[in-house]
């Protein structure tokens, strides 16, 4: 009888998710490999910090990989990025890599400092330009105001929060290009209450429920 190998099927799996993940969002060959070392790095520091949820590393590439990647062509013209609430690395390491060959920069801020040791360590390993800030959010955002084009957040906040955080970079130009879930036009509607927001929608490339909101301008209405 032939026995089955679960090691070569995991790496099989591995490299399905991975080519799949490069033929949603095609890069070259230099950052697919600095992007390989980010996923290593990721799996053998999940073990003791918990990165990520462990139900997703089975599929990685494409639920964290080209999910992040696909959001640099909803603002393709900025070079300086911020990522708020960076946790794992994503998007903010995964654009910080795809930035390197850009001539770009990321800024990275998140309040847990085991996790900042990580962004930090996976930085230097793949050699991104990324500068990790160890803060949390409301104590520093204002500070990247005329610093950075675009602001992204994953999986942080929903939007009405997210745009009371963004607001002065809102209001002066930068663009907002946040990755949200099913309950996004919920979202939309809770956020129009308090707010006056130049926005367009597009879906997905990972997720067939969730889409990218791309904020051009948010304005607080008045009482």
């Amino acid at each position: 009888m032939q026995r089955h190998d679960p090691v070569s099927s995991v790496d099989k799996a591995d490299n399905s998710d991975r080519l799949h993940a490069f033929r949603l969002t095609p890069v070259s060959r230099e950052t697919q490999e600095r992007l390989a070392i980010l996923v290593a790095e990721l799996k053998r520091w999940q073990q003791a910090k918990n990165l990520v949820s462990g139900a997703t590393l089975d599929a990685v590439w494409t639920r964290h990989v080209a999910d992040s990647l696909q959001l640099l062509d909803h603002a393709p013209q900025a070079r300086r990025w911020l990522d708020l609430g960076s946790g794992g690395g994503f998007p903010g390491l995964v654009l910080g890599i795809r930035l390197a060959e850009l001539g770009g920069h990321i800024d990275l801020v998140e309040s847990n400092a085991r996790k900042c040791a990580f962004l930090r360590h996976a930085a230097r390993l793949t050699g991104s330009p990324v500068t990790v800030h160890n803060a949390r959010i409301e104590d520093v955002v204002d500070g990247f105001v005329g610093k950075v084009e675009a602001v992204t957040a994953r999986a942080l906040a929903p939007l009405p929060l997210l745009l009371d955080w963004c607001k002065e970079l809102l209001r002066t130009g930068v663009t907002g290009v946040f990755p949200k879930g099913q309950h996004l036009e919920a979202e939309l509607t809770a956020a129009a209450k308090y707010w006056k927001i130049q926005a367009t929608t597009f879906p997905s490339l990972t997720d067939s429920a969730a889409a990218i909101l791309v904020i051009g301008g948010a304005e607080k209405r008045a009482d």
